[in-house]
This record gives structure tokens, sequence and C-alpha cells, in this order.
């Protein structure tokens, strides 16, 4: 099945043979930016301890209702996250809740486009009553998927944020269409690794379902992230070293004791002495802002 068809949100994603997209400098780096994605329940099921996650990320990357959350969540996580001044993202999706949106969708890219308006509009509205601006686009699951390989998906993601803020940042794994897209467009790009997800020599994540596919043990998952900042490489599932561009870092919040994952990462940067910060400078809420919200 071609990569961008896959159903499992982020089992094939990875670079291929075109060059990293670039968002500022390259190689090892001494500080990171830790984001998790957060509001992914709904009424009364909660998915995530979004509260205890929001006192160890910088970036909170927050569902906006097409595959989980609800008006509720996302006000609330909103608020929270402007409160402990953690950056808030648009987590925007296929519409589709009842495969939280994990399934690839043939969708005519003006009427996504329109989608990824709908939510990132709905997700500012709150962050602007908390006092901020969304700062960044994240696209979820089998959308972020599509979009490192389907250009016309990925021309859609682009033209949304464009239109809508062209100073948002994109937030993508180094070397997918969608990064070349918003290079090439002006819109600046952040390039994402994932702590708890096992990597194949190739750079493609190893699919979910096979052994390796999800990193547990927190002290490993720490080793990980910090050899990625300092070194610019993450193991490969072969023992191999590969390289690994990124200026931010993912820990699933449904990745069981993400909290402790994440607790860990924070001592093991903090120990290696990397400075763990947004890729989004405080006060920077739009295009001429001088940091005050409209």
């Amino acid at each position: 099945m071609p990569a961008n068809l896959r159903p499992d949100a982020e089992d094939a994603v990875g670079p291929r043979a075109r060059a990293p997209a670039r968002s500022g400098h390259d190689g090892p780096v001494t500080r990171i930016d830790l984001n998790a994605d957060l509001g992914e329940g709904f009424g009364r099921w909660t998915l995530a301890d979004d509260e205890a996650l929001l006192g160890l990320v910088t970036s909170a990357n927050v569902a906006c209702g097409f595959h989980a959350g609800d008006a509720t969540t996302m006000r609330t996580v909103t608020r929270d996250a402007v409160a402990r001044g953690v950056r808030v993202g648009a987590h925007v999706s296929y519409l589709d809740l009842a495969g939280f949106g994990r399934r690839f969708m043939e969708v005519d890219p003006v009427q996504l486009a329109d989608d990824l308006l709908y939510q990132l509009a709905a997700l500012d509205g709150f962050a602007r009553l908390a006092g901020d601006r969304v700062r960044y686009v994240k696209p979820h699951g089998a959308l972020y998927n599509a979009i490192v390989h389907h250009e016309v998906q990925a021309r859609a993601v682009v033209d949304a944020v464009r239109a809508y803020d062209p100073a948002l940042h994109v937030v993508g794994l180094s070397g997918s269409e969608v990064l070349r897209l918003a290079d090439a467009a002006g819109v600046p790009t952040v390039r994402e690794a994932f702590a708890d997800r096992g990597y194949l020599p190739t750079g493609e994540l190893v699919p979910r379902g096979l052994p390796g596919a999800v990193v547990h043990d927190a002290e490993q998952v720490a080793r990980r992230v910090v050899e990625l900042a300092t070194s610019g490489t993450v193991p490969a599932a072969d023992g191999s070293s590969l390289r690994v561009e990124a200026d931010s870092v993912c820990v699933h919040s449904d990745t069981p004791g993400a909290v402790g994952l994440l607790s860990a990462v924070r001592v093991a940067l903090a120990d290696a002495g990397v400075e763990v910060r947004s890729f989004v400078a405080a006060g920077a809420v739009g295009p001429g802002s001088d940091g005050a919200v409209p």
C-alpha cells in the first residue's frame, strides 16, 4: 500500500530522497522544543493527563474537534496552556471522529483547506480569549502522514495556513512535501522528531504493531532525545545511527506513562545542558505584531 494511503497515522512517514526542509539552522542544537498532542478527550471521556503534560511541554498541539476534542475541552486546554506560558498550536485533522483521524481520506483540496481554516479559527478564538493566539499548525494522524508525500493535500495545508496567517509555523517531518511547499511559500517551518517511536534505517517510523514501534522505557526515551538534541542522530531499529534533523520533539500523550517519559526527558536535557524552549518567540502573536493580542 502506498505510504500516503496507510491508515496508521505515522507508520510510513519519513524522508526518502528529498533534501531536508530548513527552519533556520542545521545539525545538532543546544535547545529543543517539546510538544505533545493535548485536548483529545471530549465530554466525560479523558484520554490523557493534559494538566500534568502542560507542566512539561513548551508547545501544546490542541485537538480542534475534527478527530477529537470539543469546544469546552479546547477552551480549557488553551486557557491552561496560555496560563503556563506554553505555546498553543492547532492540531488539525480530517473530519474523522470515529477513526480518531487515523484513516486517509481523499478530500477535495478546497474542502480540505476550508476544514483546516474552520478548525484553526475556532481554536484561535479560544486562544484570544485566553490572552494569546495560536502560534503554529501541526496536522494530526493520517493527514500528517499523507502530506509527507501527497502534494495536493500538502498544498491545501499550506494554502490554509497562509490564508489565515502566514506568520504561523507549520510543523511536520523533516524532508516532507508540506515543509518544502511551506518554505517555498514563505511560511515558517518546524522539523519534528518523535521521542517515543522507533525509527527504521530509512528514516521512516517502525509501523505500529511491530516490535519496537513504540518506546516505553523512560531512560531509553530520555537518552534518545538528548542524542537527538546534541548530536542530531537517533538509533535506528537495526542499531545503526540515523541522522534526524529536528527543531521539536513529540511525545504522544496516549503513550502509556507519557508524563513519566516527559519528566525523564526534561531531567536528562537539563543535565546535558540543553535548553527546552519553544520555537516561537515570546510575544510573537502575528505578522508585524508588537506582542499585543488583537
